[in-house]
């Protein structure tokens, strides 16, 4: 016998993919106005900068901050300004926080 639990999270796993899916769906013919548009395209900004700055500045135990970790992130910042490239950002902030680790002490 299968647990009503496991009942309750399918019924909520397939609420949410209706009501999102929905939205992908019927969205098209939804006349939104001009100023919810704009609004709208401050989104993925915002939560790119929610997922991203927390990683970044990070605190460490005595109450500072990991310098090395945030200064490759503005060098990767820097990076993809200028090359509006993935793999360069990568590669030069990896290299950026590898070598500010060995350089900078813990």
């Amino acid at each position: 016998m299968v647990d009503p639990l496991w009942w309750m999270v399918a019924a909520i796993g397939v609420g949410t993919f209706i009501w999102r899916g929905a939205f992908l769906v019927f969205g098209h013919g939804l006349k939104m106005p001009d100023l919810v548009r704009r609004g709208l395209s401050y989104v993925p900004p915002a939560v790119f900068a929610a997922l991203v700055l927390p990683g970044l500045v990070q605190w460490q135990g005595d109450g500072s901050v990991d310098a090395p970790r945030l200064l490759a992130g503005l060098v990767a910042g820097g990076v993809a300004w200028k090359t509006r490239a993935t793999l360069p950002t990568l590669i030069l902030g990896m290299i950026a926080l590898w070598s500010l680790r060995a350089l900078l002490p813990a």
